[in-house]
């Protein structure tokens, strides 16, 4: 089964802000991804604003209702983000662990330590139909923990897989994510994953790991379209969640 894809449109925001008002736009970006074979799109509202603003989260939100695509907010446990994914009705919230004055998200929950953070929220947004997941490292000996806060999903923390990439370290963390995904399942869970994924590693992780079923990128994505544009580039990471081989921009 292929995996779908979920582009991450927060750096298109990014560079809409850095300039000021409204090119380019996330909502005309999202078009061309889902014109060009995405499943869905996601975003990631921080309280800062940095790059997703709460006006960006609405109109995807709409864009994906009208094309009948996937929504994926993303975001903490911040009263004003878990209500607007009520108002929304996101089709999917992925509840994500941040730290001060990080610049990306680079740790998943600590379960069962968080679990009275993290089990009300799902609740709360199961209520209202609203599929849940929950950001985590690849740890299959966690997955009991995370099951019982009764998620619908894990996303596994892919950065050490595509730190490892080119290097011997790459066995053990891909045999770590199997090991999770597979957790995962038996405990009743789906499994979506994400985090420096792009097109050099995702096949492989798309061959070895059938259990996962949806993938968020942004970063590398958004950067090859400067590259090769962004309709070409969402038909090749399409591809590349399908298993096969796809040719990579050189960017260094």
């Amino acid at each position: 089964m292929a995996i779908s894809l979920s582009v991450n449109l927060n750096k298109v925001a990014l560079l809409r802000n850095s300039r000021g008002a409204q090119n380019p736009s996330p909502r005309i970006a999202g078009i061309a991804c889902l014109d060009s074979g995405a499943y869905g799109l996601t975003l990631h509202w921080r309280h800062d604003n940095r790059h997703t603003r709460v006006d960006d989260v609405r109109a995807l939100r709409e864009l994906c209702k009208e094309r009948g695509a996937e929504f994926n907010l993303e975001g903490d446990d911040r009263e004003e983000l878990i209500a607007l994914a009520e108002e929304l009705e996101v089709t999917q919230f992925t509840l994500v662990p941040v730290k001060p004055g990080e610049i990306t998200s680079d740790h998943g929950w600590d379960l069962p330590r968080q679990h009275d953070v993290v089990a009300p929220i799902v609740k709360r947004l199961a209520a209202k139909g609203i599929r849940t997941a929950i950001f985590v490292d690849a740890n299959p000996e966690m997955m009991p923990a995370v099951a019982a806060t009764g998620v619908d999903r894990i996303e596994i923390y892919t950065e050490p897989y595509a730190s490892a990439w080119g290097t011997p370290q790459l066995t053990v963390e891909l045999e770590r994510l199997k090991k999770t995904a597979q957790a995962a399942v038996a405990h009743g869970m789906k499994v979506n994953c994400g985090h420096d994924l792009n097109l050099r590693n995702t096949p492989l992780l798309a061959r070895e790991v059938p259990e996962i079923v949806e993938a968020s990128i942004g970063h590398a994505l958004l950067a090859d379209a400067l590259y090769i544009g962004l309709p070409e580039t969402v038909r090749r990471y399409v591809r590349a969640c399908n298993g096969e081989a796809v040719d990579a921009p050189v960017t260094q």
